[in-house]
Formats: structure tokens, C-alpha cells, sequence
């Protein structure tokens, strides 16, 4: 199989693409890949040390504040036409796959009037502006969340979950000791993003003395740019400051409650393993679609939403400890969380892609 794939911008939609490529790689080993991303965002770092061919292309998103400068954002994107016209033909896929980011506009749209199958993948409940386009040149558009169906054509969609969530179904859980933590102690894990929050750690950082005597343990994860920050502050025997988790998802198996925002990898991971959480949603996201995320799996009873603007630690400590202390209410919160989960959700964007090609 020869596979187009372009996402970008951020992990949430980069890392449900490698996913699907892994799924791809899974069942027909000998595919070739062609990665299109932007020369300036995170997967132009990511994708080439994954040894996948990678071509960057200069591209941003409408600026909806200052109208002016989209004359130049309209200029790169025809210049990214042209470039990509050509390098579409030369590479000549069986597939090509748009997993998120302005980035796969051009991509997609080029892509389809040159005559080759297309298939997008919309991860948050509340579809962005590039796949509200690019719904009228995809073939197929497969949804992680079953409420974003309503928004694209019912012959074209399609619901698979996040892909992601299929590599967290098979990672296995870290030892809580090399974390420096007690395997006998629950444990509750508070990150606000793979980059971090300013507003949320300056919050965090005034009430993690607040878990002192508590017999939970807690790991907050600050983001690479903010950990020096906390190198000071004195924190009670319970809690954890780290800049960064390389075991994620290792972790997350051994986590008893997260503390997170709602993006939309997020909810893919947690709901894969059926972790108990308490979401608060970014509010400086497009349509405040982590809110509408969140909310996706607090009508489940899946998740416990506190707003960012009422965030309090005494807010934060007593929905902890009822969450925790109640078995009935975990139980029933890890069941929900599970009962959201697809397991299979690669697999599944892998037949409908092997079934455009094969023009069945």
C-alpha cells in the first residue's frame, strides 16, 4: 500500500496519525509512506525521527482577528497547491489520509481533484474548520466521538474512535517504584497538557502543599518549559513534581484518578483503560470544543468537569477525595470510562481504507 498521511500542529492529531500508520506497517509491512506536515509545527521535529519520508510544505491557519495578514496566508496555501500537485503524481498513492490541522486542507482537497481515494479522521465532538471543508472531498471521515456524526454527510461517516487509543490498549504498566512511589498507595496523576498550562500551574502551584496527610500520593506534571519553577517550592512527602513523563501511558495504567484537560488524545488513552477522571477543560480552544469533549463523557458519568474559571483547591481536593473514598462512585465512573473506550479503533480505520481501495 502507498500512503499519503498528513496531521499536524499539535499530539493530538500527529499521534493518531503514527497510529494508523503502525496499523498500516502492522498488516502490510511492505507499505511506503509519504508524511506532509507544515515546516514549522511539532511533527516536523516528530515524523523524520520515525523515519518516515517527510515533506514540510509553508502553510498557517486564517487569522480571524487581523483579516489583513491572511493575504499571505491565501498566497502560501496556492503556492502549497502547486507543490503539492506535483508531488502527489510523483508519489502516486493507493490512499491519502487527513488526521487533523489546516495542514491537511491543501493536502486532501488536492489530493481528491486529482482522482485519488481520501479519508479524514476528526478527533474532538465538535469538528475543526479544516474537516468541515474537507468533508466534501473525503470519501470516508471516521470520528472518535459518536456525537461529531451529526455534523458530516451519513454516507461518508463513519465511527472508529481514536486510534491512539489501540497502542494504549497495549502498553504495559510501569513500576510505581521507579517513579519513587508506594505500589500499595493510590495514586493520582495531574497534567494539563504535554506542553503544560500558565494559568493552571500558577493554580496548582499555590495548593500542592493542600495533599499533605493525604493517603493518596500525587504526580503533577508541570510541562518541560515550567518545571523550574516548581524546583524550589517545598512539597509534602505525597507529591511529585516532574517536568515531563516518558512512560506516559505506562503510568496512566497505574493511576488511579487523573487531573487533566480534555483534548481529545486524552480522552482517547483514558477511556481505553477506564481511568476515573476530573476534567477541566481548556477554554482557549476553537468553539471551546474540550468543554463540549468533556461534556461527551460527563453525560456518561464517566468524568467529573470542573471549569477552569472555578477551579479552587478546595474544589479540586474534595472532588479527589469523594472520587477516591467512594467505591460505588469509582466503580461506576471506571466502568462508564471503559464502556467509551474502542479498543480497536486502528483496526478499524485500517479496513475502511483497505476497502476504499479496493473499490468494494
Amino acid at each position: 500500500m502507498r500512503v499519503i498521511v498528513s496531521a499536524g500542529g499539535t499530539g493530538g492529531h500527529i499521534y493518531p496519525a503514527l497510529a494508523i500508520i503502525e496499523k498500516i506497517k502492522e498488516k502490510e509491512p511492505n507499505s511506503e509512506f509519504l508524511y506532509i506536515g507544515t515546516t514549522d509545527r511539532m511533527e516536523h521535529e516528530i515524523i523524520p525521527k520515525e523515519n518516515i519520508p517527510y515533506l514540510g510544505i509553508k502553510i498557517s491557519g486564517l487569522n480571524r482577528k487581523h483579516l489583513l495578514s491572511n493575504f499571505k496566508v491565501l498566497k502560501n496555501y496556492w503556492k502549497s497547491v502547486r507543490i503539492l500537485k506535483k508531488k502527489i503524481k510523483e508519489f502516486h498513492p493507493d490512499i491519502v489520509l487527513g488526521v487533523g490541522g489546516y495542514v491537511t486542507a491543501p493536502v486532501i482537497s488536492t489530493a481528491k481533484k486529482l482522482g485519488y481515494k481520501t479519508l479524514i479522521h476528526e478527533q474532538n465532538s465538535i469538528p475543526g474548520v479544516s474537516n468541515k471543508f474537507l468533508s466534501k472531498y473525503a470519501d470516508k471521515i471516521g470520528v472518535s466521538l459518536e456525537e461529531s456524526i451529526q455534523y458530516f454527510p451519513k454516507e461518508k461517516v463513519f465511527f472508529s474512535g481514536n486510534p491512539r487509543s489501540e497502542i494504549v490498549a497495549r502498553v504495559k504498566p510501569i513500576s510505581k517504584k521507579t517513579l519513587g512511589l508506594s505500589e500499595n498507595k493510590k495514586l493520582v496523576l495531574i497534567v494539563m497538557g504535554s506542553l503544560g498550562s500558565t494559568t493552571m500551574n500558577q493554580k496548582l502551584k499555590e495548593m500542592l502543599s493542600s495533599f499533605q496527610e493525604k493517603t493518596y500520593e500525587v504526580i503533577f506534571v508541570t510541562g518541560k518549559g515550567y518545571f523550574e519553577q516548581f524546583k524550589n517550592e517545598k512539597l509534602p512527602l505525597n507529591v511529585k513534581v516532574v517536568p515531563y513523563l516518558e512512560e506516559m501511558l505506562s503510568v496512566l495504567k497505574k493511576t488511579d484518578l487523573i487531573v487533566t484537560r480534555a483534548g481529545a488524545s486524552t480522552i482517547a488513552e483514558i477511556t481505553a483503560i477506564g481511568l476515573p477522571s476530573i476534567m477541566i477543560p481548556s477554554p482557549y480552544v476553537t468553539h471551546n470544543h474540550q468543554l463540549k469533549n468533556a461534556k461527551a463523557l460527563e453525560n456518561k458519568n464517566a468524568t467529573v468537569i470542573i471549569e477552569e474559571k472555578d477551579f479552587t483547591k478546595e474544589i479540586l481536593i474534595q472532588k479527589v477525595d469523594f472520587i477516591l473514598n467512594d467505591t460505588i462512585v469509582y466503580e461506576k465512573m471506571k466502568k462508564s470510562a471503559k464502556a467509551l473506550g474502542v479498543q480497536d479503533s486502528a483496526t478499524r480505520i485500517y479496513k475502511v481504507i483497505r476497502t476504499l481501495i479496493d473499490g468494494e
